[in-house]
């Protein structure tokens, strides 16, 4: 469920006419519903109550720092895979002890300042990783906290970029390494190696890859257990998926009645990382139609809105529905297939193909659903195209999260040698 609905035609977001913010503050715009965003983030706390876990949001989802401190306020730990996430993690107010850090490939300072800083611990993702760890720890005379992350090597369903448990994936480490691991725990003197990772992938809708995953990696911890390894926390990473279009996806009491048996016999403390399942659906993109066009073949609807904004569908081939700001009983109601397009000098530059619309008129507003998480996250400067401007509604309350970015902001970290001006 989201705050996004029609009152007397017009969509609003709360209690907020979005037309109005178009106008007011220009498009393309992300427009957010705080009671969205916290409502997704209550529904994964209150399934999952009887174990008490920590909810760290991904922060790669969406990271604006008011979103952050909105989820932060609220109880959540944040997941962060960069030192650019950590510095926003901390920014918003996130208690260090609440932050657990994932990635592939840190870097030396991105580790060193993580371990300075006190995180909850690291997700490891290679051998070379831990040795790195180690050696850092040791030369900052620190213990640091560690997880083992596993490649459990379940199919999860999804698109294939966002597949993360296959041993095909750059992700984790296969069982026969993780256990090597645990048992030379001895050679990581400055490592406590405290738990188990898994992350599947993201945007699944069925809960059987998550038991599947879930089910190899606590008979894994039962094996360590007898060995006499014992572990902390088991981090089930996220996935959740969301509705997009004509998706079913588990609701959070669905998927925890089918998860928590076996998460409640592991004795430990389970660590969560949604994003998308609390993020995707607090957030539109609002767009103007600049031209409607057809040529001989195609029908095309023109909207300031590019791959730059929304680069989903230019990438996933993801569908997100459009709507427009205001609807009308007082026309016929007539309906056209359009791609629908942006500015962008790309021919891979669409937000929608051959999508039925209803008339659309240029000067039109049109809304983006579900575009709160991997939106403006993965947004860009492509064609020197400025970042739009991000706005959070509180019922009828309306910030700025985010200024509209402006030419100077394109240059402001670029200089000309001098003596390409003559000096």
């Amino acid at each position: 469920m989201h705050e996004f609905k029609y009152v007397n035609s017009q969509l609003y977001c709360e209690k907020v006419r979005i037309e109005d913010l178009a106008k007011k503050f220009g498009t393309p715009l992300y427009v957010y519903s705080y009671h969205t965003l916290i409502g997704h983030f209550i529904k994964l706390e209150k399934a999952f109550a009887k174990i008490k876990p920590l909810i760290c949001y991904s922060v790669k989802a969406n990271s604006n720092i008011a979103i952050l401190k909105a989820l932060v306020d609220k109880g959540a730990g944040l997941d962060i895979v960069s030192g650019g996430e950590l510095f926003r993690a901390l920014r918003a107010g996130c208690p260090p002890e609440k932050i657990v850090y994932a990635s592939v490939g840190k870097t030396e300072k991105e580790i060193e300042e993580a371990i300075r800083r006190g995180i909850l611990f690291f997700n490891i993702e290679s051998i070379s990783e831990l040795e790195l760890i180690n050696k850092i720890s040791c030369r900052l005379g620190e213990k640091s906290r560690v997880a083992i992350r596993i490649n459990p090597d379940v199919e999860p369903k999804t698109h294939h970029y966002i597949t993360t448990g296959k041993l095909t994936n750059k992700f984790g480490i296969d069982f026969d390494t993780a256990r090597i691991i645990f048992l030379a725990q001895n050679d990581f003197p400055h490592l406590d190696i405290c738990g188990v990772h898994i992350h599947i992938g993201s945007q699944i809708t069925e809960s059987a890859p998550f038991i599947a995953a879930i089910k190899k990696v606590v008979n894994f911890i039962a094996e360590l257990r007898k060995k006499g390894i014992a572990l902390k926390y088991l981090n089930i990473g996220g996935g959740l998926g969301i509705i997009y279009d004509k998706e079913t996806p588990q609701t959070a009491e669905e998927f925890s009645k089918k998860i928590l048996p076996l998460l409640k016999n592991t004795g430990l403390k389970i660590i969560m990382e949604p994003g998308r399942f609390i993020a995707g659906n607090s957030g539109i993109l609002v767009t103007k139609v600049l031209f409607v066009k057809k040529t001989p073949l195609k029908r095309f609807i023109i909207i300031d809105a590019g791959m730059n904004d929304l680069i989903r569908p230019s990438l996933y081939g993801a569908y997100h529905e459009i709507l427009p700001l205001r609807t009308t009983n007082h026309e016929p109601r007539t309906t056209n297939r359009y791609d629908i397009v942006g500015p962008i000098c790309e021919s891979g530059d669409f937000l929608a193909k051959d999508r039925e619309m209803p008339k659309v008129r240029e000067g039109d507003y049109l809304a983006i659903m579900s575009a709160g998480a991997y939106g403006f996250s993965m947004s860009s400067n492509y064609n020197s195209r400025c970042r739009a401007e991000e706005v959070l509604v509180v019922k009828d309350r309306v910030f700025a999260i985010r200024k509209r970015e402006s030419c100077r902001d394109l240059v402001r970290n670029e200089s000309i040698p001098p003596f390409l001006l003559g000096l």
